[in-house]
């Protein structure tokens, strides 16, 4: 019996502290000209980068990295990855 109210005790937790979780949105890549812009809020990143193709379609959105360093962003569905350039990385900073 103690078992049985203790389970329903902690199922009622966990649903009560799921629903109360909200969900949050942002825009992660836009590119303009040479520049990518990562936005969240009033923070906003520009970094060089380009457009560049794939011989085959992605089948969903994933991402490349080397290390800690994003490479490029393959576009699911599309033949198209977004290229991030190396140059002026060290340079590359955020505006409020």
């Amino acid at each position: 019996m103690r078992f049985t109210k203790l389970a329903f005790g902690l199922t009622a937790l966990a649903l009560g502290l799921a629903s109360a979780a909200s969900s949050h949105s942002f825009d992660l890549v836009e590119l303009q000209g040479d520049k990518a812009v990562l936005k969240t809020g009033k923070i906003v990143v520009e970094v060089p980068a380009t457009l560049g193709k794939s011989d085959q379609k992605y089948g969903t959105t994933g991402t490349v990295t080397v290390g800690p360093k994003l490479v490029e962003i393959d576009l699911g569905g599309t033949t198209e990855k977004i290229l991030f350039s190396t140059e002026g990385r060290e340079n590359a900073g955020g505006s409020n």
